[in-house]
Parts: structure tokens; C-alpha cells; sequence
């Protein structure tokens, strides 16, 4: 287990400058996904620079197997809780599935509505040249946006699959380049060979944030289920479990269960007077 040198250590906000600055320094970012103000707050607290609320949460909140039953609303109310626990790290809100492609106006009023109602700092949305219009008319209307190439969730079935590798170079590097160039201030890279990922990372002066997309991305993000060790039988190549809190809960629900069916629990310790 290795210590956090920072802990202890007064931090300061991330900021969406501070966020682009690490780029330029060298400083990789850390990002997670949380959906509620619990692990928001253990997040926080833990020290990572950047919070997700993931349109995930159709898969390991509500057990869907996709992402694209999310619903605009369902987003919202799950950031805001994010929000109003963490004090320092950047969050942002995924833009769920059709609910920004429709036209560059619609996803305006979208994007508004989860930054006004969350207080999020920006929001994301997948694509990169299909989406170039759209991360334009965001960007101008001062709204931060975060694009997401290679393997996209909610497009899943037209890439071929939910975990299949993204390895059409030109294609990702024109995306890449698309988003930058309309205003994107970050990119997602999901499920990219390491080589190509180096690529794209070279090619743009914004950050890319890898999942399963190798080391030379600029930040990596996980799950946060799956990096905890949470989500049985999900173990694709670029997993790692950082702790395994399924087994530590089970046992600890065990142990409780057996202190109520004996009689151990509650003793006089745990009852009042």
C-alpha cells in the first residue's frame, strides 16, 4: 500500500485551468466515477483531481447493461449530490444518451440545465469530429466541455461491442484534433492500443484522460466499483483492483447477521441505559 504525499497537506480547487496547467507540467490527473455524496466525499478526501458522474451508473448503480437507458434527469440527480460533497476536485457530469445529439441547441439547453441544477464545472459528451459542432456551440456559449473518443458507451453496438479496442489511427487522431479545435478542454480515451494513445496525446495540447488506453495518457480514470473491487466477474485487461471491498462487505454483513441470530449483538455496550 503505498502513502499519499500530498495527504495531510492543505489542497487547493481544482480549477479548469489548474486541470489544463498539469498537461503542460508533466503532472498526471486522477480521475474516478461517483454517484452519490458518500464516495464523492471519500474521493475527495482521498485527494484525486478529478470526479466523473458517469452515465455508468446505468450499469453499476441501477444494473442496466448499458449506458443509454440514463435519462437527463436521472444525471442530474446524481451529480447534484456529487457536487454538494466535494470541496476540491473538478467534477463533471456525463451528458447522457441523446440527450446533446440532436442538434448544437438542444445541447445547449441541456448542458445548461445539468451545470445550473448540479453545480458541476463541466459536463461530457462522447464524440469528436461527429460531434465538432456541437463541442463548438457549447465552448461558445461558455459552457466547459469534455469530449470522448475510441470506445464510446452509448455507441457501443455500432463499434461492435462494449469492449471492443478502437484501433483506426487516423480516425482517432481526427477526432482528437476535431474536438480540440471546437473548444474541448479534455478528451477520454477509451480502449485504445498504448501506441496509438501515445499518438493522440502527442497530437493535442489538451489532456487526455486514458481508460484502458495505456500509460502515456495525461490522467487515467476508473469506475469506481471496479476499481474497488465491487463489481463481480468484471475483469478486462486494463482492471486493476485497488482494494476489494465486495468480500469486506459480505463478511462484515455476515458477521452481523450472525451477532443478531445469536444474541451478541446488541450487548450492553451498544445499548442504553
Amino acid at each position: 500500500m503505498t502513502s499519499n504525499p500530498n495527504a495531510g497537506s492543505p489542497r487547493k480547487k481544482m480549477t479548469l485551468p489548474r486541470f489544463l496547467a498539469q498537461k503542460e507540467k508533466g503532472k498526471k490527473i486522477t480521475m474516478v466515477t461517483a454517484y452519490d455524496y458518500l464516495w464523492a466525499q471519500l474521493f475527495d478526501e482521498a485527494g484525486v483531481d478529478s470526479i466523473l458522474v458517469g452515465d455508468s451508473l446505468g450499469m453499476v448503480v441501477q444494473g442496466r447493461q448499458s449506458t443509454v437507458p440514463v435519462t437527463l434527469d436521472q444525471i442530474i440527480y446524481h451529480g447534484e449530490m456529487v457536487v454538494r460533497a466535494v470541496k476540491n476536485a473538478l467534477v463533471i457530469v456525463d451528458m447522457p444518451f441523446m440527450s446533446y445529439e440532436v442538434s448544437p441547441q438542444e445541447a445547449i439547453r441541456n448542458a445548461g440545465r445539468i451545470l445550473k441544477e448540479t453545480g458541476a464545472t463541466a459536463v461530457k459528451l462522447e464524440g469528436g469530429e461527429s460531434q465538432a459542432e456541437t463541442i463548438r456551440a457549447l465552448a461558445r456559449s461558455e459552457l466547459a466541455v469534455m469530449a470522448h473518443v475510441g470506445m464510446k458507451p452509448q455507441s457501443h453496438q455500432l463499434l461492435g461491442g462494449m469492449g471492443r479496442i478502437q484501433r483506426n489511427e487516423a480516425q482517432l487522431i481526427a477526432d482528437a484534433k476535431a474536438a480540440e479545435e471546437a473548444g474541448a478542454f479534455g478528451i477520454v480515451l477509451e480502449l485504445i492500443p498504448a501506441d496509438l494513445a501515445q499518438k493522440v496525446t502527442d497530437a493535442i495540447s489538451i489532456p487526455t484522460i486514458g481508460i484502458g488506453a495505456g500509460p502515456h495518457c495525461d490522467g487515467q480514470v476508473l469506475v469506481s466499483p471496479d476499481m474497488l473491487g465491487l463489481t463481480p466477474g468484471f475483469q478486462p485487461r486494463f482492471l486493476k483492483h485497488f482494494a476489494n471491498l465486495r468480500d469486506a462487505a459480505i463478511d462484515g454483513t455476515r458477521s452481523f447477521i450472525d451477532e443478531v441470530e445469536s444474541g451478541q449483538y446488541p450487548d450492553a455496550s451498544h445499548s442504553h441505559e
